[in-house]
């Protein structure tokens, strides 16, 4: 378990998954009248309560809370909230609504989730055959130097897979996303060779904006409405378009991808965020 957290014990109930973290990310956006109807000094107690309660260092926050300000209209700010308790994770939106401006805002989207290792992220003995398949000849230096390079790169890509560090960069983007079930375009009744085969693809598209955009893949079966959740965050807002259309080429994503709606926004204090959003 992340954290230090014991693990239940046999016969006992526990809400958190054996590995990877639960993860919410919610939307909101402020009700100018009922803000408007608000003292100045309600106002001003609000704005301290609740950046006190978004405050990820704070005793008792999630594993991870990032606040951001939204572009568009979708919302006015975003929270991506990560934890191994979902009680916790959910209690972040709970606290905000309960808060002295919970009167004055209204969410306008979330979508629940976990963290996961995908299936599709080779095994030590698969990625040897990959190699091979790419004219690697099995035992020559060259090979067993990109072996032991993987064996080493795994494990710390599997952690920031399950209990990932949010990067330091400014822009964000979430989108929810499903593999079709369409006639002649049934995802799930490719063979998993197949499958892995175009999720390789992807995977070097995605590679090609290292250094510029770093990826978060959740899993929503049964959690949401959609089936994966996708979470980027860029150095520059551009990057976000040009990772998104690189990869949108992929036989993956081109032939068996659909997408639902794009939460863009920035990354920044809930002080920020409040003064960006003029409250």
């Amino acid at each position: 378990m992340s954290q230090g957290r014991p693990q239940a014990q046999p016969g006992e109930i526990s809400l958190e998954p054996e590995e990877g973290w639960h993860c919410t990310h919610i939307y909101y956006e402020f009700d100018r009248a009922v803000l408007g109807a608000l003292s100045d000094t309600a106002v001003a107690e609000g704005k301290q309560a609740l950046t006190r309660l978004l405050d990820p260092e704070a005793e008792g926050a999630p594993a991870r809370l990032q606040t951001s300000f939204v572009s568009g209209h979708k919302g006015d700010f975003g929270l991506m909230i990560m934890d191994p308790c979902p009680l916790r994770v959910e209690g972040v939106h709970q606290r905000v609504m309960a808060s002295p401006l919970g009167i004055a805002l209204r969410p306008t989207y979330s979508f629940v989730s976990v963290t996961e290792v995908s299936e599709y992220v080779p095994t030590m003995e698969q990625y040897g055959q990959r190699l091979i398949r790419e004219g690697e000849e099995e035992g020559s230096p060259a090979f067993a130097a990109k072996i032991k390079a993987y064996e080493q790169r795994l494990p710390m890509m599997n952690k920031q897979r399950l209990t990932p560090d949010f990067p330091p960069w400014p822009a964000t983007c979430f989108y929810p996303m499903n593999k079709k079930r369409k006639v002649g375009e049934n995802w799930f009744t490719l063979s998993f060779e197949e499958r892995t085969r175009m999720m390789s693809e992807h995977a070097r598209s995605g590679m090609e904006f290292a250094g510029k955009v770093s990826q978060l893949i959740t899993v929503s079966v049964g959690f949401d409405d959609w089936e994966w959740g996708v979470t980027l965050w860029a150095r520059n807002p551009a990057f976000l378009k040009d990772i998104v259309y690189r990869m949108r080429f992929d036989e993956a994503s081109a032939r068996y991808a659909e997408f639902g709606p794009f939460y863009t926004s920035y990354v920044m204090s809930p002080e920020e965020m409040l003064e960006r959003c003029q409250v």
